[in-house]
C-alpha cells in the first residue's frame, strides 16, 4: 500500500513530520519517560504522511526495544552526495549486524512476541517508504550502544537553499 496508496509529493518539513510522529506516539513516549531530541531538520519534497510514518516507526521501535534507562532518541540530518541523510539513533538494545538485512523484510522478527510485541512490519514499511522516495534505509553496526538507523531522500534543486547544513 505504500506505493499504491501514497500521497502526493509536496514540500514537506521534516521537523513537522517528526512533530507529527511524536504527537501520534505521545502516550507511549510519556508512559516510558522517552525523550526525542532533534533540531531544525530540512524541508524536502516528500509524501508528508509517509515521512511522518517513517519517523514514527523508527521512534516507536526505539521505545519498544529499550534498555532499563529511559529511552532517548536523537534525530539529525545532513546532506551527502545529493541526498538528505537522516540519522535516527537511540540508547536501546541495538541490532546485531548479522541481522541488518533481515530486519527490513516483512514479518521478520528478531525477538519473541512475549519479549517485544509486534508483528514485524514496521521496518519493512520504512524501507518501502524510503525507496518510494528514491532513497534507501540501513542500520549502523554499533552493537551495545543502541541502534542507529539511516535513511536517505534525494535533495531537490533549491532545497539546500532553504536549509543550512550543520
Amino acid at each position: 500500500r505504500v506505493e499504491t496508496r501514497g500521497g502526493a509529493f509536496t514540500k514537506t518539513s521534516a521537523t513537522k513530520a517528526v512533530e507529527t510522529a511524536c504527537g501520534n506516539l505521545h502516550t507511549m513516549l510519556q508512559e516510558n519517560g522517552a525523550r526525542v531530541e532533534y533540531g531544525d531538520l530540512p524541508t524536502l519534497t516528500a509524501d508528508r504522511s509517509q515521512l511522518a510514518q517513517l519517523f514514527q516507526n523508527l521512534i516507536e521501535n526505539a521505545v519498544k526495544f529499550r534498555q532499563d534507562a529511559p529511552p532517548v532518541v536523537r534525530i539529525d540530518a545532513d546532506i551527502e552526495d545529493g541526498f538528505h541523510r537522516f540519522c535516527v539513533s537511540d540508547n536501546g538494545i541495538g541490532v546485531d549486524p548479522r541481522h541488518s538485512d533481515r530486519i527490513f523484510s516483512i514479518f521478520q522478527r528478531l525477538h519473541s512476541e512475549q519479549d517485544y510485541p509486534g508483528i514485524g512490519i514496521g521496518l519493512s514499511v520504512c524501507k518501502r517508504i524510503a525507496e518510494r522516495h528514491g532513497g534507501r534505509i540501513w542500520v549502523g553496526e554499533d552493537v551495545g550502544d543502541g541502534a542507529t538507523f539511516y535513511f536517505t531522500i534525494p535533495v531537490d534543486k533549491g532545497t539546500h537553499l532553504s536549509w543550512r547544513q550543520p
